[in-house]
């Protein structure tokens, strides 16, 4: 007798399928290889940046990608950007605050002129851009804030206090928001990356000898030896974001090569 029909032949399901994304800092680095990978996975994916240019070369070839440009640090453009995705998708599951600036200096250049924008862009929006958010990601149940900070601010970083602090005021808001707001059924995580290649040298307008002398520095100080790929945070990002980690809620995992254990 042929039994073949009592198989279940339907396709397994992606795990993010049905779901829709926000990604800040999507137009390169570890923003786009996270969009690109929630995508992969099923989701509908509103990549956010400051640059149009960027953000389509993160879309393209990926149509489950929409780029949205937009200033998170502007006034009222948290709300406008869940707005957006809310009206586009038709809900909100996982919020990736993944943008950041650097702008390296010892604490006696350290002006409010410099320091402001790395507030503004790598704590305050943060801020903003989850509570704008708490309502779609409660909506539907199990929605998930993703926070990228950096493995390194786990330790004293001389020359970048300003930008250390900011991301460990994130570990913190991490901690704090999952306990908050787990009642709601919103769990919250947090990626830290060590050294990966990214443009942010570029953009914090190293030059290539002092980009070089930097990678020095962080490879000697990652007992992997090597620096880390964006993809592969976005692999963490995923797994922290999947329905399958529905247990976990106020982690801070390093992907960092060993840097903080070494």
């Amino acid at each position: 007798m042929d039994h073949s029909n009592d198989m279940n032949t339907e396709e397994p399901t992606a795990p993010f399928d049905g779901r829709v994304a926000l990604v800040t800092g999507a137009g390169t680095g570890i923003g786009r290889a996270t969009a690109r990978a929630l995508a992969g996975l099923g989701a509908r994916v509103v990549a956010v940046g400051r640059r149009p240019g960027p953000l389509d070369e993160t879309a393209a070839g990926h149509p489950m990608i929409e780029p949205f440009p937009a200033d998170i640090t502007a006034e009222g453009a948290a709300e406008d950007i869940v707005r957006h995705a809310v009206e586009a998708h038709g809900r909100l599951d996982v919020l990736v605050n993944n943008a950041a600036i650097v702008r390296a200096a010892p604490l006696g250049d350290s002006t409010r002129e410099l320091s402001a924008p790395l507030l503004a862009t790598n704590l305050l929006a943060p801020v903003l851009l989850t509570r704008a958010a708490l309502g779609p990601l409660e909506e539907n149940g199990g929605g998930v804030v993703v926070n990228v900070s950096t493995s390194i601010g786990q330790r004293g970083w001389a020359g970048n206090s300003v930008y250390a602090a900011t991301k460990s005021a994130l570990d913190t808001l991490t901690r704090s928001w999952a306990v908050e707001l787990a009642p709601r059924g919103v769990r919250v995580v947090a990626v830290a990356p060590g050294a990966i290649e990214t443009p942010i040298g570029e953009h914090q307008g190293l030059t290539p000898e002092q980009r070089a002398k930097v990678r020095a520095w962080q490879l000697a100080h990652t007992p992997l030896g090597r620096i880390g790929r964006p993809e592969e945070v976005a692999w963490a990002i995923t797994q922290l974001a999947s329905p399958e980690a529905a247990f976990v809620t106020g982690v801070v995992l390093p992907v960092d090569g060993g840097a903080v254990v070494g």
